[in-house]
């Protein structure tokens, strides 16, 4: 199916304030078809003198219209009239009869979007009366509304450009809870849920004729913080969202400004209670705070580790002895730096470019004994999850380590580069060095960095290495990974 916008510039020229407009409206409109019980489509008018419907729109509320997807269609020649009528005198057209679709009826209207006082495309409101019964006040309420803002419609005056449209967590929804204001902010009606939304927060009695705002002040403790945006809301003056905690009850406010000609007439109000989607989202901060605390933990007890072995290796009398406990001082200041970067960071994923800067020169710096090594870093790891960070931080410090002691023996300079390749949750990495090159006897060794890297790339990394001799001189060795969450299922790249 194709986008609004492409279906704009494929059948018509508007401008891009005009096309903001229709995608304005279109974000904000389901609140507009759940109170009319309608289907709504949005016509495009053509040079040629068609309409093609570039959006649609099915009512939560009530029975739908359009049971399959109409949008990049013609309208029907029968619907063409009454839509170019309403794109003309930029009046709302309304048929007199209903329109047949198979086995139900349908009373339709053309209700037209103006801008800066141009029609430049025309709403069908199409209301299924296939279960049509005598409505109830509720329903009555609704619909009162719906005429309110399609009017707003046919004036420019709706959508609100301020209003909070999108997918948001805690957003009310016309079923959630419904308050009809009038211009003074008071309660013309208030339905079953949204009475229940209130009565949960403390209120006592029916609403009707109080006004909103002194009535949630009262209940509102007085020790909370409270968003000062509240009053514009509760009083309808402004399209914002705002929520009200109190005594352990959460609710979700959007307010919906009703104008005729500029003036303000009321506001709809729709609530909806958030104390459990509330409770849940700080459940969730607790917990992310404290995995953050234990990483941090980790890293300050892995740095005293650290510090404890570079003290022991000071007093060791033996080169073996000290050369042994360098080597593990410098795993674990490694796996120090992942629980460092785990500890600031919401996810469970590293930014595995800045760790293995950081890392690779340590290891270069740690591994030289007076030459100069320059670690160049191509490419990009992008996040790894946190399972295989300290598994490829480890590898990659080893592998410099290794062609850094092993390479440059001898020499004063030397350069090792990594190169990255990332392909979802493949990883390939290159490890070049222009050093002395593999020994012709031994190949890569069996030292214990040789195991330690072979075991995690085959365990940790579900991958594979291989050593080889790099053209021009020096050791190219290449590690291929999946990454094991996304071998899993979860995360992404």
């Amino acid at each position: 199916m194709s986008t609004l916008s492409a279906l704009v510039g494929r059948h018509a020229e508007l401008d891009a304030a005009d096309v903001e407009w229709l995608h304005l409206l279109v974000g904000d409109w389901q609140v507009a078809s759940d109170l009319a019980f309608a289907d709504l489509v949005l016509w495009l008018p053509r040079e040629d003198g068609e309409f093609v419907a570039i959006a649609q729109s099915r009512p939560s509320t009530g029975a739908t219209v359009h049971y399959d997807d109409v949008v990049g269609s013609l309208a029907p020649e029968g619907q063409r009239p009454q839509l170019l009528r309403a794109l003309e005198e930029k009046r709302s057209q309304r048929s007199r009869e209903p329109r047949w679709f198979g086995s139900y009826a349908v009373r339709e209207e053309a209700v037209p979007v103006v801008r800066d006082g141009r029609a430049i495309a025309v709403l069908a409101r199409q209301t299924n009366l296939g279960g049509a019964r005598t409505p109830s006040r509720l329903e009555l309420n609704y619909v009162e509304a719906a005429d309110d803002i399609f009017g707003m419609i046919s004036r420019g005056e709706y959508p609100l450009p301020d209003a909070p449209t999108g997918p948001r967590r805690g957003a009310p929804r016309v079923g959630d809870g419904l308050v009809r204001l009038n211009a003074e902010g008071e309660v013309i009606y208030a339905s079953p849920n949204a009475l229940s939304c209130f009565h949960r927060l403390g209120a006592i009695g029916d609403l009707t004729g109080r006004s909103l705002v002194e009535v949630t002040t009262d209940l509102v403790e007085q020790s909370s913080t409270v968003d000062e945006s509240m009053p514009l809301v509760l009083m309808g003056r402004a399209p914002w969202r705002t929520d009200i905690e109190s005594h352990g009850v959460a609710l979700s406010l959007r307010a919906v400004p009703l104008t005729e000609e500029g003036q303000r007439i009321g506001a709809v109000l729709l609530c909806r209670d958030v104390s459990e989607l509330r409770r849940r989202e700080r459940e969730l901060i607790t917990k992310d705070a404290t995995i953050r605390e234990i990483h941090h933990r980790v890293k300050n007890n892995l740095q005293t580790v650290a510090a404890l072995l570079r003290l022991q290796s000071r007093r060791m009398s033996s080169p073996e002895a000290r050369d042994a406990l360098g080597e593990a001082m410098r795993r674990v200041a490694t796996i120090a730096l992942v629980h460092e970067t785990l500890s600031q960071t919401i996810d469970e994923t590293v930014p595995f470019d800045d760790v293995v800067g950081r890392s690779l020169r340590l290891a270069a710096d740690v591994a030289t004994a007076g030459a100069h090594v320059r670690t160049i870093v191509r490419g990009t790891f992008g996040s790894v999850p946190a399972e295989d960070a300290t598994a490829l931080a480890l590898v990659l410090t080893e592998l410099v380590t290794n062609a850094v002691e092993h390479g440059f023996d001898g020499r004063e300079s030397g350069t090792v580069e990594v190169v990255a390749e990332r392909d979802g949750d493949r990883l390939r990495v290159e490890v070049a060095d222009d050093g002395a090159g593999l020994p012709a006897d031994r190949g890569a060794g069996t030292g214990l960095g040789t195991q330690i890297v072979s075991t995690l790339v085959a365990n940790e990394l579900d991958g594979s290495i291989e050593w080889r001799g790099r053209e021009g001189g020096g050791t190219l060795v290449v590690v291929e990974a999946r990454l094991a969450s996304l071998r899993d299922g979860g995360g992404a790249f």
